[in-house]
């Protein structure tokens, strides 16, 4: 019961705060913000964490099709390929 006590007297004290404040406040916190994020020590690091996770996608993407494109083992039961395609029912089409 305390807890919720404390909690409704948080978003109250909240509220009164943020509407004294007003639009101006927020204006105000959101021009600081832009500021910050458009300075060019912070885009540095996003153009550097932007490269950095290009490269490690490029790397996965070559490992994944790397992968799939590696020649897989023949089991045991498998059957041999026919040697003539149109034994296999495929029609001939080169010419």
């Amino acid at each position: 019961m305390k807890g919720k006590i404390l909690l409704v007297v948080g978003v109250g004290v909240g509220y009164v705060l943020g509407a004294k404040a007003g639009r101006e406040r927020y204006e105000s916190i959101k021009r600081l913000t832009d500021k910050f994020w458009h300075s060019k020590s912070v885009q540095k690091q996003v153009h550097t964490a932007e490269d950095f996770v290009k490269d490690q996608t490029k790397k996965v993407v070559s490992q994944v099709t790397g992968a799939s494109k590696s020649p897989q083992r023949k089991s045991s039961t498998a059957r041999p390929a026919p040697r003539n395609p149109s034994a296999a029912g495929y029609a001939a089409t080169e010419k």
